[in-house]
C-alpha cells in the first residue's frame, strides 16, 4: 500500500508520522515544493522507525509527481493561511489554483488513486478536486468532519470527566465555524445519551467550544493545530487502505443526499477500499436539518467563487 502526502508542513508531516506508526503502509511519499523540506522531513521521521517499532518506509521528494506514481491513496495538505489584508476571493484564488493543479498531477501517475482532502476552505477544495479530476465521488473525500468530531468528543469527555473512548458523537456540515452541525442529541457515553448526564446549558457550551474549536487553537498557538488534524487523516487513510469500513463524517459531493446536490459538505459515510463505500442517510430533527442547509448555502456562497474563476 503507497500512500502519498503533499505537502511538508505541520499537518502534511504529522500525517506521515501517524500514517507510519500505525504500520500498515508500506511506503509514504511526502512532496512538497520547498526544495529539501520533504526529504528533510521523511529522514528525520525515518529515524524514529526503530524507536517507535514501524517498518513503513518514508520518502521525501521535491514536486517530483513521478516519486507518487501508483499511489492508492493521496493527501493533499497544500495551500496557504489567510495573511493580513488577503480576501477571502484572494485566499480561495491562490488555494484553488494549487489544488487543481496539485490534483491533475497526482491522478496523472495515479489514475486509480483516492483523494483525501485538507487545504482549505475544505469543502470548496473538495468539491474543486472533483469537479476538476473526472474522478468518481467515492473517491474524492474531505477530512473536515472527522477532526471536528473528534474534538466533539474531546469537549464532551471534558464535560463528563471521563475518557474520551467513552464517547461516540459527531459533527456534520460544513468545516468553518458557522457550518459545523454538532449532533449533541445523537451524542453518547457508552449508549446513553449525554443527556442523561450533562444540562442543556453545559451541552450547549460543548456546542459552541467544538465549533471555535480550530479558532481557539489557532489563537493559542499562533499558527493552525497539526496533530489532531494529522490524526484525523491518518485514520480515514487506514480505514481506507486495510477496508475497515469504519463510519467518519466526511466531507462528500452530494447529488441529492440530505436534499441536498452540487456540493461537498460534511455527511456520514463508510471508507473501505473503494474511498466512500457508503454515504449513511441518518434522520435529523428539522433543527438539525435547517442548521444543516443553512451551512450548504455558506458553503455555495463560496463554491460561487470557484465558478466565477471559471476553473473547471
Amino acid at each position: 500500500m503507497k500512500i502519498t502526502v503533499v505537502g511538508a508542513g505541520a499537518v502534511g508531516a504529522s500525517c506521515a508520522e501517524y500514517i507510519a506508526i500505525k504500520n500498515f503502509a508500506s511506503e509514504v511519499v511526502l512532496l512538497d515544493i520547498k526544495e529539501n523540506l520533504a526529504e528533510g522531513k521523511a529522514m528525520d521521521l525515518m529515524q524514529t522507525a526503530s524507536l517507535n517499532n514501524f517498518d513503513t518506509r518514508i520518502f521525501g521528494t521535491t514536486s517530483d509527481y513521478k516519486a507518487t506514481a501508483n499511489s492508492d491513496v493521496a493527501v493533499i495538505t497544500s495551500g496557504i493561511p489567510r495573511k493580513p489584508g488577503m480576501t477571502r476571493e484572494e485566499l480561495i484564488g491562490i488555494n484553488a489554483g494549487i489544488v487543481k493543479m496539485v490534483s491533475e498531477n497526482l491522478i496523472k501517475y495515479s489514475p486509480n488513486v483516492i483523494l483525501i482532502i485538507v487545504s482549505n476552505p475544505m469543502d470548496t477544495m473538495t468539491y474543486l478536486a472533483y469537479k476538476v479530476s473526472g474522478l468518481s465521488k467515492n473517491r474524492i473525500i474531505g477530512m473536515g468532519g472527522a477532526l471536528d468530531s473528534a474534538r466533539f468528543k474531546y469537549r464532551l469527555s471534558e464535560a463528563l470527566n471521563c475518557p474520551a473512548s467513552d464517547v461516540s458523537a459527531m459533527v456534520i456540515g460544513g468545516h468553518s465555524d458557522k457550518g459545523m452541525v454538532p449532533l449533541t442529541r445523537l451524542a453518547t457515553r457508552n449508549s446513553l445519551s449525554v443527556a442523561n448526564f450533562l444540562s442543556s446549558e453545559r451541552l450547549n457550551k460543548v456546542k459552541q467550544d467544538t465549533k471555535v474549536g480550530g479558532a481557539t487553537l489557532t489563537k493559542m498557538l499562533g499558527t493552525s493545530a497539526w496533530y489532531a488534524p494529522g490524526a484525523a487523516v491518518a485514520s480515514l487513510v487506514q480505514s481506507i487502505a486495510c477496508d475497515q469500513n469504519k463510519m467518519f463524517p466526511c466531507s462528500v459531493f452530494l447529488d441529492g443526499e440530505y436534499g441536498l446536490s452540487d456540493l461537498a459538505i460534511g455527511v456520514p459515510v463508510v471508507l473501505g477500499k473503494r474511498g466512500i463505500e457508503k454515504i449513511i442517510d441518518i434522520k435529523l430533527s428539522k433543527e438539525e436539518q435547517d442548521q444543516l442547509i443553512q451551512s450548504a448555502e455558506s458553503v455555495q456562497k463560496t463554491n460561487k467563487i470557484l465558478s466565477d474563476m471559471k476553473l473547471f
